[in-house]
């Protein structure tokens, strides 16, 4: 691991910081309320100044190479900005990183932990919560945070139905989204039940990624939803209702699409991308993705066929925010929201939303925002590929955390190698 520069090296405004009223300190030590009475200003320039010369250690999931190349223009902008410097720790699962923050508490690491943020949600949230490895709450320090007025868009504070409560930083959206080569279907399913269908009348033509691939796991939650008697019980912890009942009919929806899925549903794609080669070796018909714009970026990249459309399923599908988080032994805590705010600030957002760049959607509410900052986020393009907008109002919301553990565990059971 590349060495941390040291983040106590002089700074030229070092007397300026020791004659202001609210220190660094003050701002991380101090009761929640404090920190909200400190004048915003002031309290942000503490950290700024204090974050300068740390080195962020960022896990975050680093299996696309369009995303790994944003994360490092993030990393060129924040250090040349900031002087802050970030190293993209590359992560298959963010579980992996939550085992490492439970190991190093374990160890009576409190205060130099190896990570300073990751990208998390969903389970691996609830369970850093569970265990109290969050630093926070931070989020509404950061300046930015404010560009996504919570108030109006509780998505940004709520984590697969758990509040954050100021212990994440909302960064960018998903829902899941369908694509197909339209020469090769002309009526996709619009269905979980006629994707079976479908799937029957087209065998080898489809697949989904390997459970527990978050995008393979995905799907499962999507079938879920659509196929069980009640899915408002899926707002609840599994462990208050009976999960063999409730999940029973996915597993019948499973166990007669498999034998009609690429392969025969032998072998599963590792994930998001490998799916995507599918489709554009033209193996595939129909395909999908957790992100919206991925479609239309893939065919501008010449990675799909021009003729991939993309769709949502006629009630909705899945879709949730995507967050930054703290460990509580971060040892750099400071440059980690200085990271976080930069991931808010809307040239970081507007860039981010680009399908040139990544067509990853933005958290910032666009009334927020003055008409300069707003005009960075036109949307120049008419590609054909591209979600229409009003299908992104479809939106189903993420089951509680617990059922994404049951199903991927039952998943394992009936479909893994063992």
């Amino acid at each position: 691991m590349p060495s941390r520069r040291s983040p106590t090296r002089s700074l030229p405004f070092l007397p300026l910081l020791l004659g202001a009223a609210l220190s660094f300190a003050d701002v991380l030590t101090a009761p929640p309320a404090r920190a909200q009475d400190a004048p915003s200003a002031e309290r942000w320039a503490a950290i700024e100044a204090e974050a300068r010369g740390q080195t962020v250690y960022w896990n975050a999931w680093g299996g696309d190479a369009t995303i790994n190349r944003y994360i490092d223009w993030v990393a060129e902008r924040v250090d040349e900005r900031f002087d802050v410097e970030v190293v993209h720790v590359k992560v298959d699962d963010a579980a992996a990183a939550v085992s490492r923050v439970i190991a190093e508490k374990s160890a009576g690491n409190v205060d130099d932990g190896a990570i300073d943020l990751v990208w998390i949600n969903g389970e691996n949230f609830a369970a850093m919560k569970r265990h109290e490895l969050l630093y926070g709450p931070f989020a509404s320090l950061l300046p930015n945070f404010e560009l996504t007025t919570p108030a109006a868009n509780p998505e940004v504070v709520t984590d697969f139905t758990l509040p954050t409560e100021g212990y994440e930083s909302p960064w960018g959206k998903a829902q899941l989204t369908f694509y197909v080569d339209a020469e090769r279907v002309q009526a996709p399913p619009g269905s979980m039940a006629a994707l079976l269908d479908w799937a029957r009348a087209h065998p080898g033509r489809f697949t989904y990624p390997l459970v527990p691939d978050f995008l393979g796991t995905t799907f499962l939650k999507q079938g879920l939803i659509a196929l069980t008697e009640d899915p408002s019980v899926l707002a609840e912890p599994a462990s208050a209702h009976d999960v063999a009942a409730v999940t029973a009919p996915l597993w019948d929806f499973l166990d007669a699409l498999h034998p009609h899925l690429w392969r025969e549903g032998r072998d599963f794609p590792s994930g998001g991308p490998e799916l995507k080669r599918l489709m554009g070796d033209g193996e595939l018909s129909l395909a999908f993705t957790f992100n919206p714009s991925e479609p239309a970026a893939a065919v501008a990249a010449h990675r799909l066929p021009p003729s991939t459309r993309s769709y949502v399923l006629d009630g909705g599908t899945l879709g949730n925010v995507h967050f930054v988080a703290i460990p509580f032994n971060a040892a750099h805590k400071a440059g980690a929201m200085v990271l976080a705010n930069f991931l808010l600030s809307p040239e970081a957002q507007a860039r981010k939303q680009d399908i040139a760049v990544w067509g990853d959607p933005t958290v910032l509410d666009m009334d927020a925002l003055t008409p300069e900052q707003r005009a960075a986020f036109d949307v120049d393009d008419a590609s054909p590929a591209r979600l229409p907008p009003e299908a992104l109002g479809r939106l189903l919301p993420e089951p509680h955390p617990s059922w994404m553990e049951a199903l991927e565990a039952g998943w394992l059971a009936r479909y893994g190698d063992g």
